[in-house]
């Protein structure tokens, strides 16, 4: 069964307990970068192999407020809600609830800047309260969790600039 997460600002991205950033190089531009992020959530399996499916939870137009619903490879379920969407910079979205036991609060920001290159600079952020045993676990999952965000980047960058 699902258990609802406590509602968290963005400030937590700052302040949370564990926190992952990861930082990519991409050659798509940042409002190409952001319409992959934004306008359809069910492609994010495509380019992100951890996801297994993810969708809108309600009809378009999507922006703050606009909830997902997303499941994990191992069964891990996420219900969320878009906290900001500032195109084509900043996306960021929270957990409400998960059937992860131990998760206290989750939120995830995708900031992207545009590079000198012409290309985006894409920086990932996990930022995670939970059980002790949770937060252990999430440091010691950190270099698999690295290698599948970079990986997930590597797709996501294929997908906004074609072959």
């Amino acid at each position: 069964m699902a258990k609802r997460l406590r509602p968290v600002t963005a400030e937590f991205l700052e302040l949370a307990p564990t926190r992952l950033v990861f930082v990519s190089q991409l050659r798509a531009k940042p409002d190409q970068v952001f319409r992959e992020l934004t306008e359809d959530a069910s492609t994010w399996p495509l380019w992100f192999t951890a996801v297994r499916s993810a969708a809108y939870t309600g009809p378009p137009p999507y922006g703050p407020g606009a909830g997902r619903a997303v499941t994990l490879r191992g069964g891990s379920r996420f219900v969320e809600s878009v906290v900001i969407w500032d195109a084509p910079h900043r996306f960021v979205y929270r957990v409400e609830q998960s059937n992860v036991p131990g998760l206290l609060a989750w939120m995830e920001e995708w900031l992207l800047a545009p590079s000198a290159d012409g290309g985006t600079v894409l920086r990932f952020t996990m930022a995670i309260d939970a059980a002790l045993t949770v937060r252990a676990a999430v440091r010691l999952a950190r270099p698999g969790i690295a290698r599948s965000v970079r990986a997930a980047a590597t797709r996501l960058d294929a997908r906004c600039t074609g072959p």
